[in-house]
């Protein structure tokens, strides 16, 4: 029998499964920018002196404190639906392949085609389990690196310790932080070698999950007209998903073009125009360099400045990539060693280090003395702390002209309390005569109108406006879309009991259902792929032992749940003084504790190793054919 390769559905003869070709061809080849340059100037990719006694003081504090309050109520965002449910159209691929709906079943069905979606199918696959499916809103593979292809996208972390399977792959990455574009293609590679499409259904967006207590199956709708069954749901659909829009007074009234960086629209022209940008986060960092190539005039919108550390990209040698392969599992063992590191040291990637030239960079301590207790290692973080801004401050002041945008160039807060940003064009921008820093602290932008921004009284006129305003962290919009044994959604139930997981991979009542890097599973690691490749691995070892166990259902223990999510809070509440600001990561001072990211250390990675072993914090039930 012959396949039918030209159809959007069709059967494997040899397994019955249903392979797809849903992929839609790409509508634009207009992406500009390569992520980081290199760059050659010594001032831009040195930081100025460490000063160890400089020392974390109550005014500082206090300067902090006043900051945050001055700021409450002004962390107020609106959904992107009505007039802005433009700026989440999808500008890269072509029309949705005509397809037929589905109403069959599947042994796997996974959300989102990303980084979690492309590990999976390649950890779940060489492990026996084919009949798995894909669901995927955008039109291929990446996920964030679909969505986000703003000028200047690169990835924050080195490649050779982010990007995934890139010994079983052979790549070698061009540059040491890889642009958006890169990483892109490379997702695409992966997909194609490993056979990734073929089981994904583009352009297709999960709209119900509901869990069939009795045929112990998911029942899957999505915004295609399918109503699918799967034995097993996994959500893996990442933490940045949900773009978002400060509430902003006229925001309807621009007569302007604007669009949000998580949708680029290289439609738009902003070559010599009247360019405005609102916010200064990690996203702008990297793009306000790229459109001040372009802008004829360009206002940036702060509120909160960033920091900004030293980048110093640069090409990956001929000599590292002959010496890479040389040693199998490099990049393996690169990432290995990735994992032991720490806070700014993380993001500077010492290469020795990585490389397994030298030992890892040693801690600056005091002394040896007895080991701190709790309260004394955060005191001591926090100078550590302040002492890192100090310097990352100092720089402002070396590089910037104007003795006033220095200023407001200078954040105040500890650092990590924002994301950490790296970037050796970003600062030397501001020099420029047609570029212009609008400090809008601490509230925001004020208002909106047909002509563009007014902020105290003065009118910034623009052609063109882009909002930077990031994304919703650990969206729960997914998760009003799953419902339970009980008939209650995964968010409604995190509502009324608090938000309760099993390391951040199952929730009580929510049988064969697993969330990849969801809340309480990530949020402590600076490469978040350590994080999908621990998931990934628990979910293989899982769901062969269920496989081999004859286990048709397992669900999680409520005590153990209880246990993991009240150690989450307590984690974060006694860490919190290191991250005391208002961000996405604690709903800008509105999440309860441990309710978000994951700040406890080691401990969930040996509660999974615990739970694999003993079995003990899981409740199967055995295949109905079985018998027992």
């Amino acid at each position: 029998m012959n396949l039918n390769t030209t159809a959007a559905i069709r059967v494997d003869p040899e397994t019955g499964q249903k392979l797809f070709n849903t992929r839609a061809e790409k509508a634009s080849e207009r992406i500009k920018g390569q992520g980081y340059e290199v760059v050659t100037d010594a001032e831009h990719l040195t930081l100025p002196e460490y000063k160890p006694d400089a020392a974390f003081d109550q005014s500082a504090q206090a300067q902090m404190d006043a900051f945050k309050e001055a700021r409450r109520g002004a962390d107020d965002y609106i959904n992107m639906k009505g007039e802005f449910a433009r700026y989440l159209d999808d500008h890269y691929t072509a029309a949705p392949i005509e397809r037929e709906t589905l109403s069959d079943e599947c042994e796997v069905m996974v959300v989102g085609a990303g980084f979690a979606g492309l590990l999976l199918w390649y950890r779940l696959s060489a492990a026996g389990f084919t009949d798995i499916r894909f669901c995927e809103k955008g039109g291929d593979v990446g996920g964030t690196w679909y969505w986000n292809r703003y000028p200047g996208i690169a990835c924050d972390v080195e490649a050779y310790s982010y990007l995934p399977l890139l010994d079983e792959m052979g790549y070698f990455p061009k540059m040491k932080f890889a642009s958006g574009f890169e990483i892109f293609e490379y997702c695409q590679k992966m997909a194609e070698r490993f056979g990734f499409y073929d089981h994904c259904l583009f352009h297709t967006e999960v709209t119900d999950a509901s869990w069939d207590d009795v045929a112990e199956r998911w029942i899957v709708s999505t915004n295609r007209g399918d109503v699918m069954r799967a034995k097993h749901l996994v959500l893996a659909n990442g933490v940045l998903t949900t773009p978002r829009l400060a509430r902003i007074a006229g925001m309807d009234k621009f007569q302007g073009k604007s669009f949000h960086t998580a949708r680029w629209d290289y439609d738009v022209d902003l070559k010599g125009k009247r360019v405005g940008i609102i916010g200064t986060g990690a996203t702008a960092v990297q793009v306000v360099p790229e459109i001040a190539k372009m802008a004829g005039q360009l206002h940036v919108f702060q509120r909160t400045a960033s920091t900004i550390d030293v980048r110093d990209q640069r090409e990956t040698t001929e000599e590292e990539i002959e010496e890479w392969k040389k040693e199998p599992g490099w990049a393996k063992h690169r990432r290995q060693r990735f994992a032991k590191l720490f806070g700014r040291r993380a993001m500077q990637a010492n290469d020795g280090f990585l490389s397994g030239k030298a030992g890892p960079p040693k801690r600056r301590t005091r002394s040896e003395g007895p080991r701190l207790s709790q309260d004394e290692q955060v005191a001591r973080d926090l100078e550590t702390s302040f002492r890192i801004m100090e310097q990352i401050r100092d720089r402002i002041d070396v590089i910037i002209d104007d003795h006033e945008t220095a200023r407001q160039l200078k954040a105040y807060y500890p650092y990590g309390c924002k994301r950490p940003t790296f970037h050796d064009e970003y600062l030397p921008t501001f020099n420029k005569a047609h570029v212009h820093l609008v400090d809008v602290a601490p509230l925001g932008v004020q208002e909106i109108n047909e002509q563009g921004v007014v902020h105290n009284g003065v009118q910034y006129e623009l052609d063109v406006l882009i909002y930077a305003t990031g994304f919703e962290f650990m969206s729960r919009e997914t998760m009003a879309r799953v419902r339970g044994i009980d008939g209650r959604s995964i968010a409604a139930k995190w509502q009324e009991e608090g938000t309760r997981t099993f390391v951040g991979l199952h929730t009580c009542g929510f049988p064969n259902l697993f969330i990849i890097a969801g809340p309480q599973g990530t949020g402590g690691s600076f490469n978040f792929l350590d994080a999908i490749e621990e998931h990934s691995e628990y979910l293989v070892a899982l769901l062969t032992e269920m496989r081999d166990g004859g286990h048709s259902v397992v669900d999680i223990r409520q005590e153990d749940e209880i246990e993991f999510a009240d150690h989450c809070a307590k984690a974060d509440i006694a860490t919190k003084p290191l991250r005391d600001c208002l961000g996405n990561f604690n709903g800008y001072g509105q999440a309860a504790p441990g309710s978000l990211g994951y700040f406890g250390g080691k401990k969930a990675e040996r509660q999974r190793s615990w739970a694999l072993e003993t079995l003990e914090p899981y409740v199967f039930r055995p295949n109905k054919n079985t018998g027992g």
